[in-house]
């Protein structure tokens, strides 16, 4: 990227970019053409990313983040787009997920999954679209059925960036279909050995083709994490 001095820039900011820039430049783009003959990274480039203190950056120290701010992820994001790398989606994973889950999360949820997550040891990615609905929440048909203490989840989801090596994904459902759009939930599932969940195929897109883009299938999955969102805000589900 360029050297232009940004007003917004500092020492430890600095450091960042040039950390970053160096990861990219060594772990990613030797591996861009295999990358992209297979449709997907390596899995071990998330650990690596953890090791080298990119994943979670915005998030504090006490959940094994950097403690940094957006600016820090602003940092990260501009140097793997300078070095024209796909290989990960640190946004979907750090920027959004991780701030799901210290915004809305339980205190156990957020020390179970975010020093997991920033170590790279967990992969999240958000599962919101959906064959026929799109991004249009209200449409989605993917449902969360109480089921005693645990909810049962069964639908079918496309284009989830980060779908082939996530074991941790936030799920879009509906657990009220008759409350329009306060009835929709977001629930937090772990793949790892979890029956009735299965990854579709590897989806082909005109660009970013080593980003792993899939579709995620799910059959009366028993998922035990409380709704952590929007279900519990609107009272759909009791808390």
């Amino acid at each position: 990227m360029s050297d232009l001095k940004r007003p917004w820039m500092d020492t430890d900011l600095e450091m960042l970019r040039d950390t970053a820039r160096k990861f990219f430049e060594r772990e990613c783009v030797p591996h861009e053409a295999r990358w992209t003959a297979q449709h997907h990274a390596d899995r071990e480039i998330w650990s690596k990313a953890g090791q080298a203190g990119l994943l979670c950056a915005s998030i504090p120290e006490e959940y094994g983040g950097g403690g940094g701010s957006f600016l820090h992820e602003a940092v990260i994001c501009e140097e793997q787009a300078g070095a024209m790398v796909g290989a990960f989606s640190n946004n979907v994973h750090s920027g959004i997920v991780a701030h799901y889950i210290l915004a809305y999360g339980s205190e156990a949820q957020k020390r179970r999954w975010l020093p997991r997550m920033a170590t790279g040891d967990l992969v999240a990615a958000i599962a919101m679209s959906e064959p026929g609905a799109g991004t249009d929440l209200q449409r989605i048909k993917t449902s969360a059925l109480r089921d005693g203490s645990d909810f049962l989840i069964s639908g079918s989801k496309t284009f989830i960036t980060n779908g082939h090596h996530a074991n941790l994904i936030c799920v879009a459902v509906k657990t009220d279909v008759a409350a329009g759009a306060k009835g929709v939930s977001l629930v937090m599932i772990e793949t790892d050995g979890l029956q009735g969940f299965r990854r579709g195929r590897m989806l082909e897109k005109l660009g970013q083709k080593t980003l792993d883009t899939t579709e995620l299938f799910l059959t009366r999955c028993v998922c035990r994490q409380k709704i952590c969102w929007a279900a519990k805000r609107a009272g759909a589900l009791p808390s």
